[in-house]
């Protein structure tokens, strides 16, 4: 190697290993896509908890959906009722039909809770009793009008003094000062019975005295009582009564009780005869509790005539109430209570009076709502005598359309 060359070989050796010092310039760009790759990875990373969690939700979702699914795939189970218990796995059911099975009881179940007369869950191949069905109430009682505290109070009834006294005395006095007929040694009506023409306020002055005692109040029809089934009335009608038991102290009305009243006959046939065994499971309930018991029964129907004589007897229905049509003082105090509640011009409440004659209080009630109607089609916002005056021909002639002639006093029918 000749000098030449090894000095040019030095040369290139100290030029490798000289450092680079990267101008302003190029530490500006690099400083730049730092911070761009710096927030690129951040978004990447919370974009990534954003797919986890929802990840995570579509599994949640997709397990419910499964399990609705396996739910939905599953044979129904039949409603049962247990009659006896043989020892610890096996008893005997009465299913919804009526059709008696010994059948095995699953394990798990509280025994405590498995007597006779609980309802019960039935597997449908088998008949198993898989759960028991506690706190369940038939449909229909379950569905029936449960009002805690109704909001009607005696000033929103007009017209039925002397019947809201009655009322009072037989139903909230034992309520609320019981210790009265314990000192003088009496027992109260167990029950109230309503009798009038449609459209008086028998179920307004039962709810009445229900938010005036604080009771709570449970209305059921007659004929929802009426099923098709052999037993079926019998039980709802049990299970009525236990249920307002439960929510004592109550007051169960009966509207229409007409519909499973009325008075039997030797000629009848298999479904006037299951109506008649509801109406003996009504008598024996009515029978099977004490007067002085926060439960107390109001029926209520517009054909007292056709009631049975059973039904009436003292210590049933010890007190019947009538619910007349609302005379002249009856009539001025109804319409005094609606008109008091809309905006009117100056009217003459005794014309009115003179020309509601015969009306009922929902009549009285419709006039008073159509008059507001002509009102608000002609876009006023006051009703007028004029207004009043049309509202009364057009429920005349309804009335008379629906066969409403003759003595009104006489329509309960």
């Amino acid at each position: 190697m000749t000098g030449v060359q090894a000095q040019q070989m030095s040369t290139e050796v100290e030029s490798n290993q000289a450092p680079h010092s990267p101008s302003d310039e190029e530490f500006k760009n690099l400083e730049s896509d730092y911070k761009r790759l710096h927030d690129e990875a951040q978004r990447l990373l919370s974009e990534r908890v954003h797919l986890e969690n929802d990840l995570v939700n579509v599994k949640k979702k997709a397990s419910r959906l499964d399990e609705e699914i396996r739910i939905l795939k599953t044979p129904p189970l039949i409603i049962g009722t247990i009659q006896d218990i043989l020892d610890a796995e096996r008893g005997i059911v009465r299913s919804s039909n009526g059709t008696v099975f010994q059948v095995s009881i699953n394990q798990r179940l509280d025994s405590d809770k498995l007597k006779p007369g609980a309802r019960v869950a039935l597997n449908q191949d088998t008949l198993a009793v898989i759960e028991i069905l506690t706190d369940a109430w038939d449909p229909m009682v379950s569905g029936a009008e449960v009002i805690e505290r109704p909001d009607i109070d005696y000033d929103s009834i007009g017209g039925l003094d002397e019947q809201i006294t009655l009322l009072r005395e037989a139903i909230e006095l034992p309520l609320e000062k019981p210790e009265l007929f314990r000192k003088i040694g009496i027992d109260p009506p167990k029950g109230v019975l309503l009798v009038g023409p449609p459209g008086c306020g028998k179920t307004m002055i039962a709810k009445a005295v229900a938010s005036q005692t604080k009771a709570s109040f449970i209305r059921m029809v007659g004929s929802e009582l009426a099923q098709k089934y052999i037993g079926e009335g019998g039980r709802m009608v049990r299970e009525l009564f236990s249920l307002a038991k439960e929510k004592a102290p109550c007051i169960i009305f009966l509207d229409e009780i007409d519909a499973i009243g009325a008075k039997r006959l030797d000629s009848s046939t298999s479904g006037d005869r299951e109506v008649q065994r509801t109406l003996m499971q009504l008598l024996a309930e009515l029978d099977g509790f004490d007067a002085l018991e926060d439960v107390k029964i109001i029926a209520a129907t517009n054909r007292p005539d056709i009631l049975d004589d059973a039904l009436l007897r003292p210590g049933r229905f010890d007190r019947i109430i009538e619910i007349p049509l609302p005379d002249e003082k009856g009539r001025k105090s109804i319409l005094s209570i609606h008109f008091e509640r809309m905006s009117t011009t100056k009217i003459n409440l005794g014309k009115t009076v003179e020309s509601t004659v015969g009306f009922s209080g929902a009549e009285l009630k419709a006039t008073c709502v159509e008059s507001g109607m002509i009102a608000i089609r002609e876009g006023r916002s006051k009703v007028t005598q004029t207004d009043i005056k049309i509202a009364i021909e057009r429920i005349k002639k309804k009335r008379e359309n629906n066969g409403h002639r003759g003595n009104p006093d006489s329509l309960y029918n």
